[in-house]
């Protein structure tokens, strides 16, 4: 009998403990499961800016997080900003998960600072229709477009022979810097090394078929599913040196979207909507300095101004330009209330050109409209000649407040000795002094005020005077 209930206790007991592991098995191998497989794909559509760089970084990181077996970058931009596009290709050439560039769909371009993109991705691809190249650096600074330069006199020939030769310099050091960076591209992932450089010295540029031909991209292919499915088997080295092979036939593709904030960031990082947002910011706080209480005005202007110098902190801005800017904009708030002519010429002048310096490297999408400064500028200076003339206006009218109001007010004396006593006026007791001989009763005017005494006179006394 002893014997059975050990053997009936052991036997519950082992079925106690067979249920508690069931679920941590359950649990566990719900863990070691190996997530399914799939390539994500990140779009770039328009100038590469700050955006494109956030945008980019965090849908590596999710693509990390999620094991992706790779991500198709796919690209369709007319370039952008040099900085920007440096961030993107370290994010690149630093991600754990394969990047495959796709430059589509048909009728797609990777300009300027896309090819640098597409030569720095571990497999370049092309959709039929497409093209890439014109690489060229942009300008970095110089005399803003109309205004003369040093050789401004001279005949063109001779401006031709003697070119500054800073400006040449700064442009074969710009040229010669992109030249080794994108031909370090090149050799990193084993493409024609000898066409980047042309597209950058000579902006050339290559249609997708010529680009397969003279080894720049490894691929044509129609869309992403026919994408994955040729680069399947493929193999690619990945930052820490090791070489892995694609498994990519028949992935699920799934896109990942950037969110409101990069959206939000992607619309003020345009310059012209920053310079925009600014102002607006500035004339809100304005108004609500001038007329207390509004709120509205001043809430509004408070965050168009923050979001306007955050964008401008996410650009190459020359903040000597900047300064110039809102110099002009205090020279022109400054004539409003103290009309010289002279600091309203001088503002719209440090407007305008504080405005053309502002950005130390222009790019594609990302350059100040010139109809938008001189809009910008006749707008500010109109609102400051309408303030303006209303403050001149004002200073013409009769003051209803303050001391100046009181004067030739007229006032009734209530009591008086000697040179001082009590007059009621504007409805209220004030103390007085005037001359002698003043009676209780008698209609006196206000001279003038001093501190909270009034001095008053006879009305006949102001004749006498005037007619002396």
């Amino acid at each position: 009998m002893r014997a059975s209930c050990m053997a009936w206790l052991a036997a519950v007991l082992a079925a106690g403990l067979t249920a508690a592991d069931r679920p941590a098995a359950a649990e566990g191998d719900a863990v070691g499961a190996a997530p399914a497989r799939m390539a994500v794909s990140v779009a770039i559509d328009g100038a590469i800016g700050p955006a494109s760089v956030r945008y980019v970084h965090e849908a590596l990181e999710e693509a990390a997080d999620r094991r992706a077996e790779v991500v198709i970058l796919r690209l369709d931009t007319p370039g952008g900003l040099a900085t920007s596009m440096r961030e993107i290709i370290a994010e690149i050439l630093a991600s754990p998960v394969p990047v495959v560039g796709f430059v589509g769909p048909p009728g797609a371009h990777a300009a300027s600072a896309g090819t640098y993109i597409l030569y720095a991705t571990h497999v370049a691809a092309m959709a039929p229709g497409t093209n890439l190249g014109a690489a060229t650096p942009v300008q970095i600074g110089g005399t803003p477009p109309g205004l003369p330069g040093p050789a401004g006199d001279k005949d063109p020939e001779d401006r031709d022979k003697e070119a500054a030769p800073s400006s040449d310099a700064m442009t074969a050091k710009v040229t010669n810097d992109a030249v080794a960076f994108i031909r370090s591209l090149a050799e990193l992932r084993g493409r024609n090394a000898d066409w980047a450089e042309k597209a950058v010295r000579e902006a050339a540029s290559l249609s997708a078929s010529a680009a397969l031909a003279a080894g720049v991209v490894d691929l044509v292919a129609r869309d992403t599913h026919d994408l994955l499915d040729r680069i399947d088997g493929r193999s690619v080295t990945l930052p820490d040196g090791t070489t892995r092979p694609l498994a990519t036939h028949g992935l699920a593709v799934e896109p990942i979207e950037p969110g409101w904030l990069i959206r939000l960031l992607s619309v003020i990082t345009n310059p012209n909507v920053a310079v925009i947002l600014m102002l607006i910011g500035i004339y809100g706080l304005i108004f609500e300095f001038s007329s207390p209480g509004a709120i509205a005005p001043g809430v509004i202007g408070g965050l168009c101004l923050l979001l306007g110098f955050y964008a401008l902190g996410m650009l190459p801005i020359d903040y000597a330009g900047l300064a110039l800017m809102l110099l002009g904009v205090a020279f022109l708030v400054v004539e409003a209330f103290n009309p010289t002519v002279i600091l309203g010429i001088g503002g719209v002048v440090a407007f305008i050109l504080g405005a053309a310096m502002l950005l130390k490297i222009e790019g594609p999408g990302y350059s100040l409209s010139w109809p938008v400064i001189g809009l910008a500028a006749a707008m500010t200076a109109g609102l400051i000649l309408v303030v303006g003339r209303q403050v001149w206006r004002a200073r013409g009218r009769p003051a209803r407040v303050g001391q100046r109001s009181m004067q030739g007010l007229p006032a009734r004396v209530l009591d008086w000795e000697g040179e001082s006593g009590h007059v009621f006026a504007r409805g209220e007791r004030w103390q007085a002094r005037g001359r002698l001989g003043l009676v209780p009763g008698e209609t006196v005017e206000v001279a003038d005020v001093q501190e909270l005494t009034l001095l008053v006179r006879r009305p006949k006394d102001r004749s006498e005077g005037e007619a002396r």
